[in-house]
């Protein structure tokens, strides 16, 4: 597992389960994940800031569920909020923030992982 201030980004033993033990292509999907999860959080900015809360919800919704699938514990958490409050169309900007933030630290988690265990 990947740690940072005792918060877990990247759940690697998990993860690898769910692709039935398959290394080289949890990392495929890890590096796809790094190549493309930029875009849908840009789109959920865009959205929050255009007042857009269905394409917000929607993007929230598939950084969760993609978050989920690749074990990436913290991320999954985080957007699960963002999520939750689009819903109610109350959106926290500092949990917006975290969000993002977490963002960051779950590319760098992918990183070390992938050098460590791949």
């Amino acid at each position: 597992m990947a740690e940072n201030e005792g918060k877990v980004y990247i759940d690697w033993n998990d993860g690898i389960k769910r692709v039935m033990n398959n290394t080289a292509l949890y990392t495929k999907l890890l590096n796809k994940f790094k190549a493309s999860a930029g875009v849908n959080a840009g789109n959920l900015s865009t959205a929050l800031d255009a007042g857009d809360y269905e394409k917000a919800q929607t993007e929230a919704h598939t950084l969760k569920g993609i978050a989920g699938n690749l074990s990436l514990t913290e991320l999954y958490k985080q957007a699960l909020e963002v999520e939750t409050q689009i819903k109610t169309r109350s959106v926290d900007p500092g949990a917006f923030e975290s969000l993002n933030a977490c963002f960051t630290e779950t590319i760098a988690s992918i990183d070390k992982a992938i050098a460590e265990h791949a």
